[in-house]
């Protein structure tokens, strides 16, 4: 097959790149639907959340009026969706502050929860992955098995306390809690922050590992990379020119797939550990119902994991030329 001139390829990327963001902005104008819905059907009252104790009747119906709940769920819904897409995500109903400073407030936090967890696990995965594939069946490789089918198996909460009983309560080498005052960088309490990266590198650790391994022991087994042992290429030369880039591709996917997990386990790791980040924040809007800005944060997280997702699907086309084709 002849080579694509850099322009085809560019055409083809271009055209690749294009067809896949139309189907990330069908999908999050999806989302952003059911965040609605949902969120209109949740138990309580917006308003009377809002006023609490000076809750009458006469404020009630100015602060519906305020609020927009006198108005028909389509009109609200393109507001929202309008203010959205201008970056006016309104305010929040509980702190009376503009929702990008509440968010503002905490995701620096959770970003720097989310960095150090792929940081730690991702490499270490894929060394490992690739370390037992080469070694399959070993001692080695079954350990790192039924270690990794364990991490899946617990739930995050599970895993935090076991953790935090083991290393707080028994040992007492670091604190059961990662609570921080507003305003305090993370990084200045290291300590805080081991154990909910600890708790969120067991799965996707485990998950990244077991399909490393499983794609290295499959591209072991293909007729050009035993022909190329069988020739007399170096190991070393066989795992970097074939047996890696290969074994990588479906990895990516499974890393950007987990990518969306981890934000589902950063609710419940950072509610463990009463770490201040948007998990706790989403959970806090649930209970206090903070209808704006439950819908930012929904919303958000769903942005995050549709770029995750165009990202892996880039990368894909850049390691495989064939996806470009597709």
């Amino acid at each position: 097959m002849a080579a694509l001139h850099p322009e085809g390829l560019a055409h083809l990327m271009a055209r690749f790149l294009m067809i896949r963001t139309s189907l990330i902005a069908v999908t999050l104008f999806v989302v952003s639907l059911a965040i609605f819905a949902v969120t209109e059907i949740l138990p309580g009252d917006a308003a009377v959340m809002s006023l609490r104790q000076g809750a009458t009747e006469s404020n009630l119906k100015a602060k519906r009026a305020e609020l927009g709940l006198d108005r028909s769920p389509v009109v609200r819904y393109a507001e929202w969706i309008g203010g959205v897409a201008r970056g006016d995500l309104g305010d929040s109903l509980i702190r009376k502050k503009p929702i990008t400073e509440v968010i503002g407030g905490r995701i620096g936090n959770s970003l720097i929860l989310a960095v150090l967890t792929f940081a730690v696990s991702v490499p270490s995965a894929v060394i490992a992955g690739i370390w037992a594939g080469l070694k399959r069946d070993s001692w080695g490789d079954h350990t790192m098995s039924v270690g990794s089918l364990v991490a899946i198996s617990l739930p995050e909460f599970v895993t935090g306390i076991l953790l935090m009983v083991i290393f707080s309560t028994t040992l007492h080498l670091l604190p059961s809690s990662s609570f921080i005052f507003p305003g305090t960088n993370p990084i200045t309490s290291p300590s805080i922050l081991v154990l909910p990266v600890l708790t969120l590198t067991g799965v996707l650790f485990a998950y990244v590992m077991r399909m490393t391994r499983a794609n290295v022991i499959e591209v072991m087994e293909t007729h050009y990379v035993r022909t190329a042992i069988l020739k007399g290429m170096p190991m070393r030369r066989v795992l970097i020119r074939h047996v890696v880039p290969n074994a990588m591709l479906p990895t990516i996917s499974i890393i950007a797939m987990n990518l969306g997990w981890m934000l589902g386990g950063l609710i419940i790791v950072e509610n463990v550990f009463s770490y201040p980040g948007l998990g706790r924040l989403l959970l806090e809007s649930i209970d206090s119902r903070d209808v704006p800005l439950l819908q930012a944060l929904s919303l958000l997280i769903a942005v995050t994991y549709a770029i995750s997702n165009l990202v892996a699907d880039l990368s894909y086309g850049i390691l495989n030329p064939r996806i470009r084709l597709a």
